[in-house]
């Protein structure tokens, strides 16, 4: 049976599907719980949350599910707060802060510091999380440590084959394959491999699962990701748009009026390189990225303007997060897109193996 692997088994799913874990407000506890009961892996985005909040999520999915599922965060990365670049990129900012009528943020007030990683990460091991992915690098030794001694898996996003080879030395249990097709924040270096390329060369260089994820919005991407070696998939922007998402409308709408050109990798709302939808902050930003501070001292400095816009429901000024194939989108539930998805690829593989 294609479904039965070591991935579906490390993980204790039904079919190799996860969900990714989309930061900042798409992944509810309803999304997560609902692709979970239907067979795959929900992961909530935890990476923005503060460690209580992360907590009553994980309690409110309990309520909802007693199937595995995941919680995903970031990595905390070395900063470098240049403050002319802090001050320079805040000004810039205020002709948005004018124009949506939000209070201008004095340079010095901007928060210099990340997500409280090891907060969040106690709050996993107290809850007892099933799963635990990340992005942005290479888990800290001491982490995986307690991660895998508390019985957790933990899976890695790589862009590369040399990420992927990193955090296999690491200790991860499995390792996700981000495609230059994805959508939302890039992984450690932001390789540019896409899913096809990327996907069996590192299957080949490590000995654990690996999990395609870029471009996969349907049962021809698992029956793809299984030819190419992966032992499952990962879906992020398939889930945006399904019932139980937590993504803006406006967000939803840019999703499902986009094409496979809409989308471009870009610095301008987080400082980090990040897939999405192409709008007019974009447009008119992206020739000052190099003078923008590190993530997360941009993500902090755009923050009170993507709020502003989502509140004025203004898609001009939100990071409309998509992949390539955001144009595959479909509204239905995330139950009805599980069930597509595994009909989907039985169907293409009983077809191949009869020809």
């Amino acid at each position: 049976m294609w479904s039965e692997n070591r991935l579906t088994e490390l993980l204790d799913i039904e079919y190799p599907l996860i969900q990714a874990g989309m930061a900042g407000g798409p992944t509810t506890p309803k999304l997560v719980a609902a692709v979970s009961n239907s067979g795959g892996l929900g992961t909530l985005g935890a990476g923005y949350m503060a460690p209580e909040a992360v907590r009553e999520a994980i309690r409110e999915i309990r309520q909802l599910t007693d199937r595995p599922f995941g919680v995903n965060l970031f990595i905390p990365e070395p900063i470098d707060v240049d403050k002319a670049k802090i001050a320079r990129t805040n000004e810039r900012l205020d002709r948005y802060r004018e124009e949506l009528g939000a209070e201008r943020v004095r340079a010095e007030e901007v928060s210099t510091e990340g997500p409280p990683f090891w907060e969040q990460l106690n709050v996993l091991l107290e809850e007892r999380v099933p799963v635990f992915s990340c992005t942005f690098g290479v888990p800290p030794a001491e982490a995986v440590e307690q991660l895998r001694s508390a019985g957790v898996a933990v899976l890695g996003t790589a862009t590369t084959v040399r990420e992927g080879a990193k955090l296999e030395a690491a200790g991860v249990d499995a390792v996700v394959a981000q495609g230059s097709e994805a959508g939302g924040h890039r992984g450690m270096d932001a390789g540019m491999v896409g899913t096809m390329a990327l996907v069996p060369q590192l299957a080949d260089r490590v000995g654990v699962p690996v999990v395609a994820a870029g471009g996969v919005m349907d049962g021809r991407g698992m029956a793809a990701a299984l030819a190419l070696g992966a032992e499952g998939v990962q879906m992020g922007t398939a889930f945006l748009t399904c019932e139980e998402s937590g993504a803006h409308p406006k967000h939803r709408e840019a999703v499902f009026g986009s094409t496979d050109e809409s989308t471009v990798v870009t610095r301008v709302f987080s400082g980090k390189p990040a897939r999405g939808i192409r709008n007019r902050m974009i447009e008119e930003l992206e020739p000052y990225v190099e003078e923008f501070p590190d993530y997360p001292l941009h993500n902090n400095l755009t923050r009170d303007v993507r709020n502003a816009a989502k509140q004025q429901n203004k898609p001009e000024y939100m990071s409309l997060w998509a992949g390539q194939a955001s144009g595959l989108s479909k509204k239905q539930s995330a139950a009805e897109l599980v069930q597509d998805v595994v009909d989907e690829t039985e169907h293409i593989l009983s077809n191949l193996a009869v020809r």
